[in-house]
């Protein structure tokens, strides 16, 4: 199964990303999407499993979704300090037990494994400003496990 997986969008929609996420089966979203129209066009690729983000006021999302893809369970949360979780997310993840932590705010890409729990962001995917770094990415799920790809935007 291949997850696309997208973060701090800031109301702007790549005209790359129908392209860069053809093929894949979900998207997720981890906050600061700026406006309903961006989940909008993501859905015309697949289905959307999206958070808010601190700059989505007026948005109808939840601030944290758990789902289960490819057999393992991801939750989703935007802003997550995988070496200092807040109280409230720490609990979330100790009730929940996801395998797969997805988050965003940074604008920095983030691939680690700790305390046997993947934390994930796949960086800033916003309009192109002077010197960031602009990328969604790939997260490909199978028997042997999960090998994520980072792809520039």
């Amino acid at each position: 199964m291949k997850i696309g997986v997208i973060s701090d969008t800031h109301d702007f929609f790549d005209p790359k990303i129908p392209d860069l996420f053809a093929g894949v089966d979900h998207i997720l979203h981890a906050g600061d999407i700026g406006t309903a129209w961006i989940t909008f066009q993501l859905e015309q690729i697949a289905p959307v499993t999206a958070v808010l983000g601190n700059n989505d006021a007026g948005l109808h999302f939840k601030e944290t979704e758990i789902v289960e893809l490819a057999g393992r369970k991801f939750l989703i949360h935007h802003i997550v300090n995988p070496q200092a979780l807040t109280q409230s997310v720490a609990s979330r993840i100790v009730r929940q037990r996801p395998e797969v932590i997805v988050f965003g705010h940074t604008h920095k890409q983030f691939n680690e494994t700790l305390g046997g729990m993947l934390f994930f962001n796949p960086g800033y995917a916003g309009r192109p400003k002077f010197g960031a770094q602009r990328n969604l990415a790939i997260l490909h799920c199978d028997k042997k496990g999960i090998r994520a790809e980072f792809v520039e935007l």
